[in-house]
């Protein structure tokens, strides 16, 4: 029995942190998890320029109301969900996915809470648990699931490693530099090639 794993920002949907930057002309607001693997220090980054420029829940909500997938992300999600189990393992918030997950025809999604006040001031944020993609995988085992996974970050490497087969999909050089095990890819033709090769199933496209 085999499982499918997939990051969601940079991998399904635009960079929801770097699409807000540029609609606030925050600069520094455009760091994710390529450029800053400790994720601790990037959200800690993220909640002071929020604080800093007085900008909260809210508003960034109004901007994920103008995102859609990347194109070919839905066509993708509906063609390895009539192959594998698929779960989104990411580290944004429910906060934030919940109107892309319905465009995205709403795939079972893992992923961490943001804690805001009354005022929709950010004040902090809950992870779901330490280092959650790989735990997740990690569980998937228990259940006797053989996992393929695929993502495009730091963030994503150590699901990857626990996976059977791990792929990156759109990565930065850098990441692909530094991760050379993985095969890496960046069209959905070819992620879907990656999954076929690494199944232990006859799949067609």
């Amino acid at each position: 029995m085999e499982i499918a794993c997939l990051d969601l920002e940079g991998v399904l949907i635009p960079e929801i942190w770097i699409n807000f930057a540029e609609k606030t002309g925050i600069e520094e607001l455009k760091a994710t998890t390529r450029d800053i693997p400790d994720y601790d220090v990037l959200m800690k980054q993220r909640l002071r320029l929020l604080k800093e420029n007085d900008l909260g829940l809210n508003e960034i909500q109004e901007v994920i109301d103008t995102m859609a997938p990347i194109p070919g992300a839905k066509e993708f999600t509906d063609w390895l969900r009539a192959r594998f189990q698929l779960v989104i393992l990411s580290d944004t918030f429910y906060e934030f996915a919940a109107p892309l997950m319905k465009q995205l025809g709403y795939p079972t999604l893992l992923c961490h809470k943001l804690v805001v006040s009354e005022t929709g001031e950010i004040t902090d944020y809950a992870l779901r648990q330490k280092d959650p993609k790989r735990q997740s995988v990690k569980a998937f085992h228990g259940l006797n699931y053989r996992v393929i996974a695929a993502g495009d970050s730091y963030n994503d490497t150590t699901m990857l490693s626990e996976a059977e087969a791990g792929i990156l999909f759109k990565a930065p050089d850098n990441v692909i530099a530094e991760f050379p095990q993985f095969p890496a890819v960046h069209e959905y033709e070819d992620l879907k090639k990656e999954f076929i090769k690494a199944s232990n199933r006859d799949l067609t496209l």
